[in-house]
């Protein structure tokens, strides 16, 4: 299933991130978990990453989370997310919830 997957980075941890090898740490992350995209922004006054990724099971949350977590002390939200194939999927159910309680 995708996510959407929003990272962010104190600003202090960052900076001595930054500062010890540049951006190399988070290189290393994404090299590892392959998100399909992966874009930076700054969001709240943090550094903040945006990804999208596909989880198979919960039991891969560790693996995405973690080294965000341990290597950038990083705060992480990941919301489930749909292709518009998979939108058209639940179509039906949709319909249904509608005739049911709309």
């Amino acid at each position: 299933m995708r996510f959407l997957v929003k990272i962010s980075f104190p600003v202090e941890t960052a900076n001595a991130a930054i500062k010890k090898n540049g951006l190399a740490v988070i290189r290393q992350i994404l090299e590892q978990q392959k998100p399909e995209a992966a874009y930076f922004i700054a969001d709240g006054g943090q550094r903040t990453a945006v990804l999208i990724v596909d989880i198979a099971a919960a039991s891969d949350i560790p693996a995405l989370a973690e080294p965000w977590f341990l290597a950038l002390n990083a705060s992480i939200e990941a919301v489930p997310a749909m292709t518009p194939e998979d939108l058209e999927k639940a179509g039906p159910a949709i319909e249904q919830a509608v005739k049911t309680y709309g």
